[in-house]
């Protein structure tokens, strides 16, 4: 495993994707924004992983992930026009699918293929299965990877309120938040995507990973781009709900050992 394979997995990522798109700027805009989020994971995974200390070939790992974390996502809009898992399938396990249909790994022995398939089918779960301490190390440098951009998709999607709703789950966007997705907020508990009634219940939901974050670098990352703020300003202005953000804030600044 060299560079070499990871130019020609890029190339034929280029090729695949290429393939799901149609003469139609407002179809299309959904399935550019998973090409170009799938990028910036890839940037953003390596940059995690070279802080880190990763060598070489782990770096190519991690890489590989970050391209095809979300390849089942290109085939669940094109056969369902959704990105909403529970009413079509679960993107991560499609795109495991995909990958061994088009054998994208044939030229890795059978223990990265593991490995890589693994994280790619926990990189969206609710919580981890019990692995060996490398393959959870993967699982959660792409979890991280992957909400570092989708955080900075949604705070641009909030702020320019963009007309195509089919990356917000097509959620209507009133002006409250559930309360069953404030306690768990509270608790630091998991909240489950088929719980969320508003588009402010997806906001906080958004928020409420930072709990999830695993990496010193990924907190920096959150702190120096300003993600949760920008998220936090399109929320209803109340107080429950600003000293609920807050907890967010606070949690961020300790994991980087800033006194609060």
């Amino acid at each position: 495993m060299n560079t070499d394979t990871l130019t020609l997995l890029k190339s034929w990522f280029t090729g695949y994707v290429s393939g799901f798109y149609k003469d139609d700027l407002e179809y299309n805009r959904p399935v550019s924004l998973k090409e170009h989020h799938t990028r910036r994971v890839c940037s953003n995974i390596t940059m995690i992983g070279k802080e880190l200390g990763l060598g070489s070939q782990d770096l190519i790992i991690a890489e590989v992930i970050a391209l095809l974390h979300d390849i089942g996502r290109f085939r669940q809009y094109e056969i369902y026009h959704t990105f909403i898992d529970s009413i079509s399938e679960n993107h991560a396990r499609l795109g495991v699918k995909q990958i061994g249909i088009h054998k994208v790994l044939s030229k890795f022995s059978k223990t990265d293929k593991r490995l890589i398939a693994k994280a790619i089918a926990y990189h969206n779960a609710l919580s981890l299965p019990k692995e060996d301490e490398k393959t959870l190390f993967f699982m959660k440098l792409i979890r991280d990877a992957d909400k570092l951009d989708i955080w900075r998709v949604f705070a641009d999607y909030y702020i320019e309120k963009w007309p195509n709703n089919t990356i917000a789950l097509d959620l209507p966007d009133l002006p409250v938040c559930s309360k069953h997705i404030i306690d768990s907020f509270y608790k630091h508990a998991i909240i489950d995507m088929k719980d969320l009634k508003t588009l402010n219940d997806f906001k906080l939901l958004q928020i409420s990973w930072v709990f999830d974050i695993n990496f010193i670098p990924s907190f920096k990352i959150i702190k120096n781009n300003n993600y949760i703020e920008m998220i936090a300003k399109t929320l209803p202005a109340n107080k429950e709900i600003s000293e609920l953000v807050k907890t967010a804030f606070d949690y961020v600044d300790s994991q980087l050992g800033i006194s609060l």
